[in-house]
This record gives C-alpha cells, structure tokens and sequence, in this order.
C-alpha cells in the first residue's frame, strides 16, 4: 500500500542509483474499476518529464528507482483518457456515490495489483491530511495512548466520480455512469453542494429527461442559478421535459431577458403552454396546475379507453384519473385507473364515471384548492375555467407544497415516487 503524499517529492534514481530529479506527479488511464498507474512525472532541474511505468523498475515511500540509465527527457504532454492524480485530484471534490455526498480529496491510496500499481481508493480523512503534513505517525501513537483510535475514512474509486471541471474526467470524456445511476433527489442534493462551476459539468452527462428529474428536486433558488448558467438552448430542451407545473414555476423565477431567450428557443407549443401557464398568479389553482392529464371523450367504451392510454403513454403522476368530457372538452366525470381496468371492455365510460366530479376553479386560492384536497382525500383535483372546460390538474403534493412550511415539504414524498 503507497500513499500519493507518500512518493511526492521523492528521489527519482536512475538504474545506477544516481539522482535525476523527484516525484512530481503519478498517472493513472482510467476506464478500468481500478485505473492503473502509467508513469510519472518526475521534476528535474530543467524541466518535467514523462517515465512511463515500463521504464519504472519500483515506486515506494523513498522513491523511485528506474530500471536503466537511459531515459527520454522529451517534455510531458497529458494524453486523452489520462489523469494526473496530485495535479487533478489532490484537493478536489468528488461525488461518494454510495454516501451521496460531496467530499474533498486528502489523500489517494495505491495498492500493487498484479505487479502493478492501480489507485484504489480516496482518502476523504483527518489521517490524510496529518499524512501531508508528516503528522500521521505521531498523532496516531498519541492517540493509541489515550485509546483514540483515529478512524480511516477511505472510498473505493468504484463509489467516486469527480465532478470538478478543472478535473480531465470532463474534458477527457470520463462519463459519470455513477452518478446517472442516483436517485434524482440524492443528485439534486450533491449538485446544491457543488461550487457554481462545477454543477454544469455533472448535469452535461444527464441526458434531458434525467436533468429534468433532478430540476424537479432542486430547491427554487439552485434552479435559477443553474439553469441561467446552462447554455439556452440545453436550458430549453430540459424544460421541455419537466412537468408543465414545474417549469412554469422556474421560468417565473428567471429574469426577463433570460425567460424571452430560453421561451424562444423552445418548442412552439411547450412554449405556448408555459405561457399560459404563467399568465395565472402564482397562488391561484391555475399557477399551480399542470397541463398533463388523462381526458377521454364519454362516448368511448372503456375497452376504447384503455386503448387511448396505450397511445398517451401518461406520466404515473397524471394516471391516478382519467377525466371524462364532452363535445367541447367540458368535465363531466371522473373515474378510477382501477375502475377502467375491471370494467367490461364494452361498458360505455359514461356509464362507468362518476358524474359531476370534484373541481376547483383556475382563480381559486392555494388555501382553497389545498382544502379540496384533504377534504376529499384527493390525489389530484381538476382544474375548470368559467365555462366548465377542463384545463388541468393539481397534484396533492403540489396543493400540499403550497401550504406546508419549507421544513415540512421536504418530508413530504413525491406523488409520482421515482425510484
């Protein structure tokens, strides 16, 4: 076992054991559960040169010693897939994925594989940084003494991802798989903890859909600041994927120069809607709605029906009722996912629906829409305009937030429970 701080700074010797310099840095190729060392940078009274590990005959806590005389002294160039680990890591922050959480880099543990040195684990400790600074030792014999052991706080490479875009895993194409594994909201708490210049880096390897599930989890005002630091015309495409209800929400909270840019960048119709969406205050049922809802016509049957759901491929949050109307989009009933499946195929829908459903007005405060809710023991409550026209729906976990202190929301669960 070899710590980097270990071999910085060390003696560099040459197969007749005379110095050519010191440890500068250690390369790793990553791609591999364990990426292994490649080579090292040694510092020389002129320059920084490249040794690769073939020429390296050992590497420990006193140094280097090389298996010829002869060596290359051309100048070290970074290749692609390559990191430096004190250059790129020592002081940076990662992603512990298991943990899910943002550490700093104190130390990096290298462990001989196969006759070869791999970095397998981040020292996230107090031991590496008394490790740097030549403590280690001592603080650890005193603390044996007064039975305080000092615990080792490693992460398996396995379980980080870096996220820092001064970090080559960005420019060099390493992909977060890791990351894009986590749960949205896990994701959205780690991005709140990285410093603005970093957070870019982590949502460009989130496809849309995915950066949308963690906009959705953000806190407000971490999705104003990340979304004005996105390019616009990626701002757009996460938008579009987002709830109607929830990105209406975001783009209110953006300055006006930035709303009319990302607003025209998007699709004619996703813009459209976020704009009539936006045209309601805030706290009203039709500020807080969302334009995705399950609506068939009363004429079908309910073999019809279900095959209507096939073709809308709705999200689970808007599946929990299906909405009846009429001729001209009016509501005039509602009926259960449940009771459409156990239904015969056959049965007309409006035989099957409950008539003259539950509904709140687009101007009805959120106190209001917040009480139909509870008092009906709703998962979600439809939205009509003066005319009886179905406009959208409130999701109880979106009648909920309005009215809930912020300590309370964040215990509050998700209707749609992504998993």
């Amino acid at each position: 076992m070899l710590f980097l701080s270990q071999a910085i700074g060390r003696p560099v010797l040459d197969g007749n054991g005379d110095p050519i310099g010191k440890v500068a840095d250690l390369i790793v190729a990553v791609g591999d559960r364990y990426p292994p060392v490649t080579g090292l940078v040694a510092e020389t009274d002129r320059r920084r040169i490249f040794l690769p590990w073939t020429s390296v005959d050992h590497l420990d806590a006193a140094g280097a010693r090389l298996r010829t005389q002869t060596i290359d002294i051309g100048k070290f160039q970074q290749r692609p897939n390559e990191i430096l680990l004190r250059a790129d890591l020592m002081d940076k922050q990662i992603v512990d994925i298991d943990g899910r959480k943002v550490v700093r880099v104190n130390d990096l543990r290298l462990d001989e594989i196969e006759g070869r040195l791999h970095l397998v684990a981040v020292d996230v400790g107090a031991a590496g940084l008394l490790r740097r600074l030549g403590l280690e030792r001592g603080y650890r014999t005193l603390a044996r003494n007064l039975k305080m052991p000092v615990p080792d706080r490693y992460i398996d490479w396995e379980d980080v991802d870096p996220v820092e875009t001064s970090i080559a895993s960005i420019k060099l194409r390493v992909p977060h798989a890791g990351l894009a594994e986590l749960h949205p909201a896990d994701l959205a708490t780690i991005i709140d903890q990285l410093a603005p210049k970093d957070r870019a880096g982590v949502l460009a390897s989130l496809d849309d859909e995915a950066a949308a599930d963690v906009f959705e989890e953000m806190e407000p005002e971490t999705q104003v600041e990340v979304l004005e630091d996105l390019d616009p015309a990626r701002a757009a495409d996460i938008l579009e994927e987002m709830s109607p209800d929830d990105a209406a929400d975001l783009v209110a909270d953006l300055s006006d120069e930035t709303r009319e840019e990302i607003l025209a960048l998007m699709e004619r119709d996703e813009a459209e809607e976020l704009g009539e969406l936006l045209a309601y205050p805030e706290d009203t049922a039709g500020g807080m709605m969302t334009t995705e809802f399950v609506a068939v016509p009363a004429s079908l049957t309910c073999g019809q029906a279900i095959d209507r759901l096939r073709e809308l491929e709705p999200d689970a949050e808007t599946i929990y009722y299906v909405y009846v109307t009429d001729d001209e989009d009016r509501l005039v009933g509602v009926l259960s996912l449940r009771d459409l499946i156990v239904s015969r195929a056959d049965a007309p829908v409006a035989e099957v629906m409950i008539p003259e459903p539950v509904t709140v007005g687009v101007l009805a405060d959120e106190d209001e829409v917040a009480e139909v809710v509870a008092h009906y023991n709703l998962l979600a409550v439809p939205v009509v305009d003066a005319s009886g026209h179905l406009v959208g729906i409130v999701t109880v976990d979106d009648a909920m937030d309005a009215i809930l202190p912020d300590a309370w929301r964040k215990r509050l669960p998700r209707l749609a429970g992504r998993a």
